[in-house]
């Protein structure tokens, strides 16, 4: 088996330098990259075994919680700090391009949370709420009267009553306990 090719894509050239001297005789960097749009043209052109790639640089993502999940959702096999050492990264990396996934444990934490949350709340034939009722559960899971919550989204208060008793049937929840339970759960209070 030949090397494992490798492009590194960092904003910081001296971060790219240490990776790329922590890696041995294994690995072949054919590219490196100091912004997203200049990584997603390496990728393009030499189709590595991994891409070794800092979130936060020029035309990236974040490490925020969504963006660490939207970026697994789309492929990555993992993630690691930059305080991870040579021997670590190499094992790591052999274990990534063999097709295991790789994970700090408090990444991984985050995408077990995650996927829990998910599967709580996916259920078959359950309908998605509308912009405006989203809009009605945040405001009520904010202890908010109908009459409050119809004044200040320009609409009646049986407008809103009608609003929430559409959303107890989507989300099969009953009462405001549940349904602030439910805004909490989901991060929109």
């Amino acid at each position: 088996m030949g090397a494992i090719t490798v492009v590194l894509a960092d904003d910081h050239p001296v971060v790219r330098d240490g990776i790329r001297a922590d890696l041995d005789e294994r690995f072949w960097v054919v590219g490196e990259a100091d912004d997203a749009p200049s990584t997603i043209k390496l990728i393009d052109r030499h189709h590595p075994d991994l891409v070794l790639c800092d979130l936060d640089m020029p035309g990236g993502v974040s490490e925020a919680e969504a963006d660490l999940v939207d970026t697994v959702a789309a492929g990555a096999l993992g993630f690691l700090s930059k305080r991870t050492r040579g021997p670590e990264l190499r094992a790591a990396l052999l274990r990534a391009a063999a097709g295991e996934p790789v994970f700090t444990p408090v990444l991984a934490g985050l995408l077990i949370g995650r996927f829990r949350q998910l599967a709580k709340t996916s259920t078959a034939g359950v309908e998605p709420l509308t912009g405006r009722e989203r809009e009605v559960l945040v405001l009520v899971a904010r202890g908010r009267t109908y009459r409050a919550i119809g004044a200040e989204l320009f609409i009646s208060e049986k407008t809103v009553e009608n609003h929430v008793q559409r959303i107890y049937r989507k989300l099969q929840v009953r009462g405001r306990g549940e349904l602030t339970r439910y805004a909490v759960d989901h991060g929109l209070r």
